[in-house]
């Protein structure tokens, strides 16, 4: 089980991964993102499902054509671990490669 996180190591987090929001108890992160389509959206969703999967955590998410909302917890600790940190990281480097919008 991943250690949660503290709340020194949070603020670090929130500094670094400003387009993230973070619930108010600090227990979930999130993130809109929208792309030009459809197709674009499920390649980005696949691209993540990979990592999440080699990775064994996997985001709560949801769909609507173009768009994608994410929410990252770490469920069996109570709150955001370093896994959260790590697929945010990697969510957000392929987000951008693909050229997604935040919404």
């Amino acid at each position: 089980m991943s250690r949660l996180f503290h709340n020194d190591e949070l603020n670090t987090l929130k500094s670094g991964l400003n387009s993230w929001k973070f619930d108010g108890d600090n227990k979930a992160m999130s993130r809109g993102l929208k792309f030009n389509n459809f197709s674009e959206a499920m390649g980005f969703m696949m691209q993540i499902a990979i990592t999440a999967d080699a990775i064994k955590h996997h985001p709560e998410w949801s769909n609507v054509y173009s768009s994608v909302w994410i929410k990252l917890t770490t469920h069996d600790a109570g709150g955001i671990t370093e896994l959260d940190e790590n697929l945010a990281k990697t969510i957000d480097k392929i987000a951008l490669k693909l050229g997604a919008d935040s919404i």
